[in-house]
């Protein structure tokens, strides 16, 4: 995925305000196209780096020559503001495919009918999603029982830490509970006045992609109770997670004094990236990190591992947070069984799944493509294969509002580590009232 929209999941635009109350679209059940026939698709992607642009024609290339009768017109660069103006419109010129980055979004695609309803075109092809993508995948693309969506690689979420460092500091193996956590990344820390010379990991929600979503992927948790409404304040996790965000902030030198030191940080898409520049000594990242490092040439060795789990729960570490890129079809379009031949190819093809993957280094979507020969992957990045296949990985809840109740949850986080929220349990009780009436206005 490209690295100029990692936080897309957390954005929310007036323009996709207004897609929840779009009814754009029908079941795909009604479609009655002849996918044999001689057609042309309209295919938006978001992706725009040449490398990215590339790897996309690439694979639709190869799908052109599987089906000699479909030709597929690729148009790049499209984000969900334009998207979602197009699947409003409708008309001939929209697209018949789509995809896109924002997977917090997904509960509005489908509840709005903005996304096609994809089920009957699984039962047609008697696809078995479960034996086919791993399971916080499927449930990223689908909300309330209806899949309007299908997973187009992803995103899993480790720790990188510099293993120069780590041998400097008497580290012998990256920490697999919080607890141990803590040590190591007091150990990795060099004060130098009232800042740093380096610093073990910059541990707050603005720290680059040390988000509350995050975090809590590495407790056993629940956003939502059975009755839909917010368990923030119920679930003992989330309590515990901020607890425990806070004291590390607390042990690493207190909130200003790291929010300080955080302003010298170079642009997290960029070469000077903290952890390029040896600033901190651990970072929170997803496994595009890799590529990127590597490509700033750094003067120390990467290592790369699970983030670590909840004290309690050290059976379960390995896993992490996964997101990924979302397609689906436009349910305007008139070729909607042909449009469904390019999403099942572009998805569930090992071929053209490991193929796109080995081309943009993201996370292969299934079963299949993960534990194929033909990936590319050094033991760097198969850390990040192994987060993705992990049964406890997990996913951020998709909500009929979005990503609105995670930015609801950060909100609280931001004040909690800065002292401003001091009361944790009745903070979060507030928050989960908030996140209650946003969801049911929502609604």
């Amino acid at each position: 995925m490209p690295i100029c929209r990692r936080n897309a999941a957390y954005v929310l635009t007036a323009s996709l305000v207004l897609l929840a109350t779009a009814c754009t679209g029908s079941s795909g059940s009604g479609a009655s196209d002849d996918p044999d026939a001689e057609t042309t698709l309209t295919f938006w992607h978001g992706w725009s780096a040449p490398a990215e642009v590339k790897a996309v024609q690439e694979n639709i290339d190869r799908f052109e020559e599987a089906h000699p009768n479909i030709t597929v017109k690729v148009v790049g660069n499209v984000n969900d503001d334009k998207l979602n103006q197009a699947l409003r419109a409708g008309g001939s010129k929209g697209p018949d495919v789509v995809s896109s980055f924002t997977t917090s979004n997904v509960g509005k695609f489908c509840s709005s009918g903005a996304f096609l309803d994809l089920q009957p075109f699984i039962e047609k092809s008697k696809l078995d999603l479960d034996a086919t993508i791993p399971k916080p995948m499927l449930d990223y693309t689908q909300f309330e029982g209806r899949r309007c969506a299908l997973p187009l690689l992803g995103d899993a979420y480790g720790l990188y830490y510099n293993k120069d460092a780590f041998e400097e500091a008497g580290i012998k193996a990256p920490p697999k509970t919080w607890s141990e956590f803590t040590e190591v990344a007091k150990k990795l820390t060099k004060p130098r006045g009232d800042s740093y010379e380096q610093l073990g990991i910059m541990p707050t929600y603005h720290g680059y992609e040390t988000v509350v979503s995050h975090y809590m992927s590495q407790w056993d948790h629940a956003y939502f109770a059975a009755d839909g409404t917010s368990n923030i304040a119920e679930d003992p996790a989330f309590a515990e997670m901020f607890t425990y965000q806070k004291k590390l902030v607390d042990d690493l030198g207190g909130f200003e004094r790291l929010e300080k030191y955080r302003t010298t940080f170079g642009d997290e898409w960029g070469a000077e990236h903290p952890f390029h520049t040896g600033q901190v000594a651990m970072q929170l990242d997803g496994e595009w990190r890799l590529g990127m490092a590597r490509d700033a040439g750094l003067d120390f060795e990467i290592g790369t591992a699970p983030l670590p789990v909840a004290d309690d729960e050290a059976d379960e570490y390995g896993k992490g947070f996964l997101s990924g890129t979302i397609i689906g079809i436009a349910p305007q379009s008139e070729k909607q069984n042909a449009a469904w031949e390019l999403v099942k190819y572009m998805t569930t093809d090992t071929e053209a799944v490991v193929a796109f993957s080995n081309a943009i280094h993201n996370v292969p979507s299934t079963f299949a493509a993960l534990k194929s020969p033909d990936l590319k992957a050094d033991p760097a990045f198969r850390t990040f294969l192994d987060i993705a296949r992990h049964p406890e990985s997990s996913t951020a809840p998709n909500s009929v509002n979005g990503a609105t109740y995670q930015l609801t949850l950060q909100d609280f986080g931001y004040r909690y580590e800065s002292g401003k929220a001091k009361d944790l349990e009745a903070g979060l009780r507030k928050t989960a009232e908030q996140i209650d009436r946003d969801i049911e206005q929502a609604k």
